[in-house]
């Protein structure tokens, strides 16, 4: 009899259908079934000894939420018999519903070994447990997970232990993780965990990858990648990750009509055993990064989210340096622009009026922030002035030292991508069919703040934002805290202006300010979308004094 080893995790949903992704134990078909009778059957797929399925349910009601139970090869598996959570429910958008959506990004399962400090109630945790508190009650329609859901160079003593078990942790990555089976105790560690096991069978998610999914400081430069794959692990490692991500990850990402079109997709369902084409898949996505896109498009009624790759779509080479290659950034402004209403840009017909474009809120996923405090831009700024041979050899090769301790790495350490972000989000934000908000959502700086641009010479129509939310569960230490605290301050700035000019660096094309924040736990933002309205929460895990956790609401402002 199979069974199920991980999941059932509720990825895509929109008014009639959704996809429900399983990993089980051996080969079977696997079946959900609402309560109203929508269904779907997938058969599972075979990637290096394990076996998952991606099942389609089609038939739903737009506006409704249905109670659905798993079956592998017609034999119930979920909701477990001694389940103490509510059923798991597909639920459907309908016409006229507003959105609530949560993000937040950096998820330790568990603390790794050696320990760093303390961690805290986990806010995903701790999200679940108010949700299945109250079922009929407020809920977010969509999550959405912004990078670092697993950390792969930052294991816990259990996983450390499990792998010291089956190799020598001498050689190779040591006690980080090595290979495809590895990601996949990482993955069951964490999706394991209960409650997030419960919630995400029950909220949709969209998911991005960050460096800690691959290894810390992924994809930094091109002098890094070279003496990565100088290693005698790094291939493994990278082909691995890659891999795992694609189908613990990415399939979910997808719509269904997306996924039939997909020719790996159909080529891995298709085959006995599809590791050999995956590996293939992952072997050119590391070779030439172009070849393949990561980043991917959702529209939920009048609010169009696009998740941006920002680690993988990069150009590295110090002379043409950017974040995205010229496809990906090619693509990002076909999708921000389409339906805009704004013939002198994307060819369309004028809407001459406020809500005549494509969409009301405009949601831009970035693991990595754009806006990011005075001095941590300039000095990034700086670094990539010294790298790029500024200030000659010696300045470049002491650049490359710094930027790797440093972690200098964010939008603004790739200066023109930085600038045609905030051209783009300007462009979006203005004229005829302008929606009412455009929002940068945005996780990995330990730290949570808004900040909102402004551009010389230009007022765009919509509410321009960056929401940056982090950690949902991680350690905080106290240097991240006062090193932040002090980035966000004036003497800070007037600091970074000085480095800046050292590094001869062009003023960034955008000025921006802090109007939240920051703000510092394991925390998670929503955004309640409705109309033309939006409005902000933040709410951070804590423990009260009988040790139960909750969410406390730390902010709560309206951005239109």
């Amino acid at each position: 009899m199979a069974e199920l080893r991980l999941g059932p995790l509720l990825r895509y949903t929109d008014g009639s259908c959704a996809t429900v992704w399983v990993e089980t134990d051996r080969p079977c078909t696997a079946e959900v079934r609402c309560a109203d009778g929508a269904r779907g059957t997938a058969h599972s797929f075979r990637i290096a000894d394990h076996h998952y399925a991606l099942v389609p349910v089609g038939g739903l009601t737009p506006g409704t939420a249905t109670e659905y139970e798993v079956l592998l090869d017609g034999t119930g598996v979920w909701p477990p018999p001694d389940s103490r959570f509510p059923p798991s429910v597909i639920a459907t958008p309908g016409d006229d519903d507003g959105m609530r959506v949560a993000f937040g990004s950096c998820r330790w399962a568990a603390p790794p070994s050696g320990g760093k400090g303390r961690v805290g109630p986990d806010a995903l945790d701790t999200l679940s447990a108010r949700v299945a508190a109250d079922p009929s009650g407020t809920r977010p329609d969509v999550l959405l997970l912004l990078g670092d859901q697993v950390y792969a160079d930052e294991i816990s003593d259990a996983t450390r232990e499990w792998i010291a078990g089956r190799r020598d942790v001498t050689a190779g990555p040591g006690d980080q993780v090595a290979d495809y089976e590895e990601y996949t105790r990482l993955y069951y560690e964490s999706w394991l965990d209960p409650e997030v096991r419960w919630l995400l069978s029950t909220v949709p998610s969209c998911m991005i990858f960050d460096d800690h999914d691959v290894i810390d400081d992924w994809n930094t430069s091109a002098a890094w990648l070279a003496d990565m794959r100088a290693t005698d692990w790094w291939q493994e490692r990278v082909l691995s990750g890659l891999m795992s991500y694609w189908v613990y990850q990415q399939l979910g990402n997808l719509s269904p009509d997306e996924l039939a079109a997909d020719p790996l997709y159909t080529t891995v369902r298709e085959a006995s055993d599809g590791t050999d084409a995956l590996r293939e898949f992952a072997a050119r996505a590391d070779a030439d990064p172009a070849s393949v896109r990561w980043s991917y498009r959702r529209d939920f009624g009048r609010t169009r989210l696009l998740m941006v790759d920002s680690r993988a779509a990069r150009v590295l080479d110090e002379d043409r340096r950017t974040m995205l290659d010229p496809g990906e950034a090619a693509w990002l402004r076909e999708q921000v622009m389409e339906g805009r209403g704004d013939g002198d840009r994307d060819g369309g017909s004028d809407s001459g009026s406020d809500s005549g474009g494509a969409y009301d809120h405009l949601l831009i996923g970035t693991s990595l922030p754009w806006l990011l405090p005075h001095l941590v831009h300039d000095v990034e700024a700086w670094n990539a002035a010294m790298c790029g041979g500024e200030r000659g050899a010696r300045w470049a090769r002491a650049g490359e030292r710094i930027r790797r301790g440093a972690d200098l790495e964010h939008w603004s350490a790739f200066p023109s991508s930085f600038d045609a972000l905030g051209d783009l989000i300007a462009d979006a934000g203005t004229g005829p069919g302008a929606p009412a908000t455009v929002n940068v959502l945005s996780g990995d700086v330990h730290h949570a703040y808004v900040a909102e641009p402004s551009w010389p010479g230009r007022t765009p129509d919509a509410r321009v934002a960056q929401l940056t939310c982090s950690p949902v569960h991680n350690s905080v230490p106290l240097s991240i805290r006062l090193g932040f605290r002090f980035g966000w301050s004036a003497p800070a700035r007037a600091l970074g202006r000085r480095i800046a000019r050292h590094g001869r660096c062009a003023p960034p094309s955008v000025s921006w300010r802090r109007t939240g924040g920051p703000w510092f736990g394991n925390q998670i933002m929503t955004l309640t979308l409705r109309g033309r309205s939006a409005r902000l929460r933040l709410e951070q895990a804590r423990a009260d004094r009988d040790g139960t956790h909750v969410l406390r609401t730390v902010a709560d402002r309206e951005l239109t």
